[in-house]
């Protein structure tokens, strides 16, 4: 049973772990880190490494989210992003790159997001993606599906990830017509992905949906600011392992389908991601790390989705740093830094050799320990 501590007279709260208070347990086998696949499947489409690239603008343009799946990874393009809005971004791009310490960094990212989306470039860019080869996908909130959905599988998309800062199978509303996802799923002939949720149930609720993969996890990180502004904090080791148990019981109720879950939040390191897979997930979404990478569209500034809401954002402007490499030696090294922030896909194939575990799937299973 799950702890379960009095904060209060009549008031509980369960225990729950970050990603920093565990840790991995070495096995009694170790491998050679030749014989080690991070290869993974999301339906149809085989990657080469469990890395998702957070539809954020600051990391994610048509170029990266190409040059991601160039390197066995899965870009993610957001459609309600400046790629969409503006014909050219790169000029607004440039200027939030350079804004430094500026008080008005929010309010400037909220006034350029205010230009309307056109769908005439959401068709344009995902022309752009399927140039480029590889795997098209893109991100959509929840609340703009309905609306955008003709225009994107008119496109043409591979595969289409709704995600919101939380997604539930059962949104209720007395305004709006909600989106029904596990009807809206069923109408389509391409994988769904969504998210994020943070718990068992919200988990085994959109698994029931029909999704191909459900995001773990809100993106929290070091900018975000979801918990000042909501109350809302996600311990990720504690949230992928709950998902993964929904995903157990899930195959047991369908009688073997099975969904992937793709952590999101407090993902830095390479350490990070083996144990984000340790816990549970086939993948990882990763976006403030990948703001790091020379290609990075807003040249080291970083921002995640929600900081850029028009009457209640959630997350700080980062400041553009220095690069720490191209997005190759990003996920692949060299590391001339022992952080464990580049060769993040390296990292996690030594993890996996010294644990002895040859696949993804064979890794979920390694031993973990409290060490907090």
């Amino acid at each position: 049973m799950r702890d379960v501590v009095e904060i209060g007279l009549g008031k509980t709260a369960q225990r729950g772990y970050h990603l920093d208070d565990i840790a991995i347990v070495p096995s009694r086998r170790t491998r050679d880190v030749d014989d080690v696949s991070t290869g993974w499947q999301l339906d149809a489409y085989q990657f080469g490494i469990p890395c998702v690239g957070h539809p954020s603008d600051a990391t994610m343009s048509p170029a990266t989210a190409v040059r991601l799946g160039q390197l066995g990874g899965l870009g993610v393009l957001n459609v309600e992003g400046l790629w969409t809005r503006y014909e050219n971004p790169a000029k607004v791009l440039e200027e939030l790159a350079g804004l430094g310490e500026d008080a008005r960094a929010t309010k400037r990212l909220q006034e350029v997001y205010a230009e309307p989306i056109r769908p005439d470039l959401i068709a344009e860019r995902v022309r752009e993606l399927r140039a480029g080869g590889g795997t098209v996908a893109v991100r959509v909130s929840p609340q703009h599906t309905l609306a955008l959905a003709p225009v994107i599988l008119d496109a043409g998309v591979d595969i289409l990830v709704i995600q919101g800062t939380i997604v539930s199978a059962e949104h209720v509303s007395t305004t709006d017509e909600p989106l029904n996802l596990k009807e809206f799923i069923a109408d389509l002939d391409l994988p769904v992905v969504v998210g994020g949720c943070t718990d068992y149930k919200t988990a085994l609720h959109l698994m029931r949906t029909g999704a191909a993969g459900v995001i773990v996890g809100i993106g929290g990180d070091d900018w975000s600011t979801t918990e000042s502004v909501l109350g809302i904090r996600v311990p990720m080791a504690t949230a992928i392992a709950d998902a993964a148990a929904a995903r157990r019981d899930y195959l047991d109720e369908t009688g073997g389908r099975y969904v992937h879950l793709i952590a999101d939040g407090d993902i830095q390191t390479s350490g990070d991601i083996a144990k984000a897979l340790g816990c549970g997930a086939d993948a990882v979404m990763l976006g403030e790390a990948l703001s790091l990478c020379e290609e990075a569209p807003a040249g080291g500034a970083w921002w995640h989705s929600a900081a850029s809401h028009p009457s209640l954002p959630r997350g700080a402007f980062e400041v553009a740093g220095e690069p720490l490499g191209s997005m190759e030696q990003l996920l692949f090294g060299p590391a001339d830094e022992p952080d464990g922030q580049l060769n993040l896909f390296g990292g996690l194939r030594r993890a996996m050799a010294k644990c002895g575990y040859r696949d993804l799937k064979e890794f979920q299973k390694v031993g973990l320990v409290l060490d907090r």
